[in-house]
């Protein structure tokens, strides 16, 4: 750190925040094998928190690869900064008080981890998208799994680079069988009763 740089302390804090919105912000980090349904669980499950007046946002990791993180290939070593550039500014936006709702592969446990370390542990929610690889590939959404079965993409979670599973995630939801709408009540139920937020 430059000594140079000093931290800058905002006059409106986060509970302020908190307060004003009528909710607590949140880390909702989507885990998964590509073609689990990250993305889709997590805009459809920032529908139903915006149509009960939350203030929310998506950040979705083919977005953020077009934009802050564009810079970055899928080397591990790449895959590691991806989703610390990601979990800097998932912090940001909890401390704006917006509950953040992110999908990302992140196949390993230790990078979910250090993300989780950087806010309050009641902050982070990780929400694993259960759905095998078979399911994965039988989808093959995007023709990414062909792509790598043929060798055309290199460090290929799933086929030629691991993904870690949770081992303890605060929600399991079962998106190669369960519907959207089971799945998106399972997330919305836990943050009702875990007091996050308030349906009236």
């Amino acid at each position: 750190m430059n000594k140079n740089i000093f931290k800058q302390h905002a006059l409106v804090s986060k509970a302020d925040k908190q307060q004003q919105a009528g909710h607590k912000s949140v880390i909702l980090w989507f885990t998964g094998l590509s073609g689990a349904g990250k993305s889709t669980l997590a805009h459809a499950v920032e529908k139903a928190l915006f149509e009960i007046g939350c203030r929310t946002i998506v950040v979705d990791g083919d977005n953020v690869r077009h934009g802050i993180c564009s810079d970055l290939g899928f080397s591990n070593a790449d895959r590691q900064e991806n989703i610390r550039r990601v979990g800097e500014l998932s912090k940001l936006f909890i401390d704006a008080g917006i509950i953040t709702l992110t999908a990302f592969i992140s196949p390993f446990r230790a990078d979910r981890y250090r993300v989780r370390q950087l806010v309050n542990e009641s902050e982070f929610i990780e929400i694993y998208c259960n759905t095998n690889l078979q399911t994965c590939e039988q989808r093959d959404i995007k023709g990414l799994y062909a792509k790598a079965r043929r060798g055309e993409i290199a460090d290929f979670t799933g086929i030629s680079s691991p993904y870690e599973p949770p081992l303890d995630s605060e929600i399991v939801v079962n998106t190669g069988s369960d519907s959207l709408a089971t799945c998106v009540s399972t997330i919305v139920d836990y943050l009702v009763t875990h007091g996050y937020i308030k349906t009236s």
